[in-house]
C-alpha cells in the first residue's frame, strides 16, 4: 500500500510534462488519479494507460480551468465517479516570453486566464468536494516569480499572482483542514520548453549556470515534492513555497 492510499488526486494539465509526470507519480503512491486535459485528449489517455499498466487506476476527464463552467463538469464528472477528492494539484498553465513592446491584452488575458483565474476556479470547484478530515492542494509555480527575468513580465507577474493565493488560501482554508502549498520549478525538460526552442539555447546555457547542482530538470524532479505534500508526512505544512530549482532561486 502506498502512502497515498485510498486517495483521489486531481491534477489539472496532465496530458504531458510536469502534469503527466505527477499524475505517474501520485498514482505510484496509491492515488486514484484524475488526469485532467484541455485540448490533448490523446495525451491524456495516454498517461492514464500509462498508469493502468503500472496497476494503478486513473481517468481522463476534458475541461479548461479558465472556464466555469467546464469546471463544474469537472467536478462533477469528479463527484460520480471516486465520490470526492482528497489531493488538488493546480499544474494547468501556459507561458510566453514577451517583451514589454509585444505585450497586449490578449496576451494578458490568456497568460492571467490560465494561469491564475484557472487556479482560483479549479480550487474553488473541487472545495465542496474534500472530505471532513482536509486534503491537500498544490500549487505549481516557477521560479520566474522570484527571478523575474526579462521579457518574463507577464509570465513572472501571473506566477507572483499564484505564490500569493498559495499563502492567503492557506489562511483561509486552514480551519477546513485543507493544506495549500505550492511548488515552483526553475528549467525543466518538457515537451513545450523543446518545442520553445530552448533546448541547447542561450538561454538553457544562462539558466544552468546559474543552477548549482548544474542541470536542467526533469519533470520528476518536480513530482517527488509534489507527492511529499500531497501525503501525511506533509501533515504540517501548509502556506509553503518549495523551490524544486536545482538551488537556482537561492
Amino acid at each position: 500500500m502506498g502512502r497515498l492510499a485510498n486517495k483521489v488526486a486531481v491534477v489539472t494539465g496532465a496530458s504531458k510534462g510536469i502534469g503527466a509526470a505527477i499524475a505517474r507519480r501520485l498514482a505510484s503512491d496509491g492515488a486514484a488519479v484524475v488526469v485532467n486535459y484541455a485540448t490533448s485528449k490523446e495525451g491524456a489517455e495516454r498517461v492514464v494507460r500509462d498508469i493502468a499498466s503500472a496497476g494503478g487506476t486513473a481517468v481522463a476527464l476534458g475541461a479548461n480551468v479558465a472556464m466555469e463552467s467546464d469546471v463544474a463538469k469537472l467536478f462533477a464528472a469528479v463527484k460520480e465517479r471516486f465520490r470526492h477528492v482528497d489531493i488538488l494539484v493546480n499544474n494547468a498553465g501556459v507561458y510566453t516570453f514577451a517583451a514589454l513592446e509585444t505585450v497586449t491584452p490578449e496576451l494578458y488575458a490568456r497568460m492571467f486566464d490560465t494561469n491564475v483565474l484557472g487556479v482560483l476556479l479549479a480550487t474553488r470547484g473541487a472545495l465542496p468536494h474534500f472530505p471532513a478530515a482536509g486534503g491537500s492542494i498544490i500549487n505549481i509555480g516557477s521560479v520566474a516569480s522570484t527571478l523575474a527575468p526579462p521579457e518574463a513580465s507577464l509570465y513572472a507577474a501571473s506566477k507572483a499572482a499564484v505564490d500569493a493565493i498559495t499563502k492567503a488560501l492557506a489562511k483561509e482554508l486552514g480551519p477546513r483542514r485543507i493544506r495549500v502549498n505550492g511548488v515552483s520549478p526553475g528549467l525543466v525538460a518538457t515537451e513545450g520548453y523543446g518545442a520553445g526552442g530552448f533546448a541547447n539555447s542561450e538561454f538553457e546555457r544562462q539558466g544552468i549556470a546559474m543552477t548549482p547542482l548544474g542541470r536542467v530538470g526533469q519533470p520528476d524532479d518536480i513530482a517527488g515534492p509534489v507527492a511529499f505534500l500531497a501525503s501525511d508526512d506533509a501533515h504540517w505544512v501548509t502556506g509553503e513555497i518549495i523551490y524544486a530549482s536545482g538551488g537556482a532561486a537561492i
